[in-house]
Order: structure tokens, then C-alpha cells, then sequence
């Protein structure tokens, strides 16, 4: 059981019968001691995320789930196909809906974890750390110095990130996946 206290963003509880992992959680105090907790939850299964208060009587089942190492083959009208990395011949399927944000960053046999729940997988999740390459960038200008300059680029998935002026067409770049934000530009061995 998952309690109150221990109610932090990455943890999984089962809510509504549905695995859910909360995303934010920050406590609001109200007059006399008494305080609540507002989380944001993604619910696993679908991805919708949704605000909810909870009580200190508030108590959860922690969401069971198992994860095996897959890879991403392709994406066809809305639907992306992995496979299992031990076995290439299983293979499943998921929609844009379950995949949401982290489909920008998909790229052909890249390694990604498929999340199980009760025996059927739900969804996958991303390295939080992946390296893509920059497939067009405008040229850098310099605006004023006040501000550290970025320039928006296209990444070899197709998924638009600011960076700064120094990237350039070909370099390598270090994304995380879970702000979807640059984190720096990768050397390449020459």
C-alpha cells in the first residue's frame, strides 16, 4: 500500500483501476494544520494527465507493473510497432494516444522499455537521455546580448527543439525526453 506520505512524483498507484504515475505533487496547508496534497497523474494506459486532491487518509495500491526491453520498428498512420528485443518475431502495437509526447523522439530500432499491466502492455517508456541528429538548422543571428541566443532546428525524427546558435546541420544532440528540452551537443569522433 502507497500512503500519503509517500505520494511523490515517479511513483505508480492503481487509481480509478488504472495504473496512474504522478507527474507533480505539492502540499497546500489550510488553516489549523491541516493540509492536502495537489498531484498531477498520467494515467499510463491512455496518457491523459489529471489534477487530484488527496487527504492524509488517502491510501493506494502501488500499480504492478513489469517491463521488458523492446525496439521500435516504425510508425504507419497513427500506430507505432516494437518488438520484443530478445525475440524480433513478437511484436505489438500502440497508438499515438498511449505513446503522447514521446513519439516526437522515436526513431527506427531505437531501445525503448514496454510498460506491462495485468499481462498486456500498456505503453513504453524512453531513456530519459537520447542522443538525435540535427537534420536542418537555420543559421545562428545574434539578438541582443541580454538574452542567450536559440534558434529553432529539426531533428532526423521529424520533432522541433530551441537550441542554441551554435548547433549546426549534422551535429549530434542530447535531448531529454521528459521536458523534451536540449541538453547539450555530443562530440563526434572524427
Amino acid at each position: 500500500m502507497v500512503d500519503y506520505s509517500d505520494l511523490k512524483k515517479g511513483i505508480r498507484i492503481i487509481f480509478n483501476a488504472q495504473p496512474h504515475e504522478i507527474i507533480e505533487s505539492f502540499p497546500i496547508f489550510k488553516g489549523r494544520g491541516h493540509s492536502v496534497l495537489q498531484v498531477k497523474l498520467k494515467n499510463l494506459i491512455n496518457g491523459n494527465i489529471i489534477s487530484q486532491t488527496f487527504h492524509p487518509s488517502d491510501n493506494f495500491e502501488e500499480a504492478d507493473l513489469e517491463k521488458i526491453k523492446a525496439k521500435f520498428l516504425y510508425s504507419h498512420r497513427g500506430k507505432y510497432w516494437f518488438s520484443y528485443q530478445d525475440d524480433p518475431s513478437k511484436r505489438f502495437e500502440l497508438g499515438e494516444k498511449e505513446i503522447g509526447e514521446s513519439a516526437k523522439f522515436l526513431k527506427p530500432n531505437q531501445e525503448v522499455e514496454g510498460l506491462i499491466f495485468e499481462g498486456k502492455i500498456i505503453n513504453i517508456s524512453l531513456p530519459i537521455k537520447i542522443h538525435l541528429e540535427v537534420v536542418e538548422a537555420p543559421p545562428g543571428v545574434k539578438g541582443s546580448r541580454s538574452q542567450p541566443g536559440t534558434k529553432s532546428v529539426t531533428l532526423e525524427t521529424g520533432a522541433k527543439i530551441d537550441v542554441p546558435l551554435f548547433v549546426q546541420e549534422g551535429d549530434i544532440v542530447e535531448i531529454n525526453t521528459e521536458t523534451g528540452k536540449y541538453v547539450r551537443r555530443i562530440e563526434k569522433n572524427r
